[in-house]
């Protein structure tokens, strides 16, 4: 077997269970802000596959949210980001969808506020490493 990096034998720094249902998320969740260029004012997330059956139990929802509060991986503050982001006044709303998407682990979030919207669909592939398009 060979290995591109440490990262592909130790596995990510992260806070959560899974690096894929929250390490892959943060990065989904903060890649989303990134390109956004900004805090959001409100999010709706829509979790496809095994996001939708588990993001509860493994802390996908918190992990998205931290990452569009601009938290890395590693960062603590994840473990608190849903209430972070209603002190901040910002809109979540999840929906668990039927669709049979692609990959297992895909999420929709759609972020914005007063002054535009972003679109993006993201699949976390476990590690640390996720794909996005918007």
């Amino acid at each position: 077997m060979k290995f591109r990096s440490v990262f592909d034998i130790i596995g990510p720094v992260m806070i959560g269970p899974s690096s894929s249902h929250t390490a892959g998320a943060a990065r989904i969740g903060r890649v989303a802000r990134n390109l956004f260029d900004r805090e959001p004012k409100w999010a709706h997330i829509s979790f496809y596959g095994s996001f939708a059956k588990t993001y509860k139990g493994h802390g996908t929802d918190v992990a998205i949210i931290g990452g569009l509060l601009d938290f890395d991986t590693f960062d603590e503050r994840i473990k608190e980001s849903l209430e972070l982001a209603r002190k901040k006044k910002m809109k979540i709303t999840f929906r668990e969808e039927e669709a049979v998407p692609e990959h297992p682990n895909t999420a929709k979030i759609t972020v914005g506020d007063d002054d535009g919207e972003l679109e993006l669909v993201g699949i976390s592939i476990g590690g640390e490493k996720s794909k996005s398009s918007n």
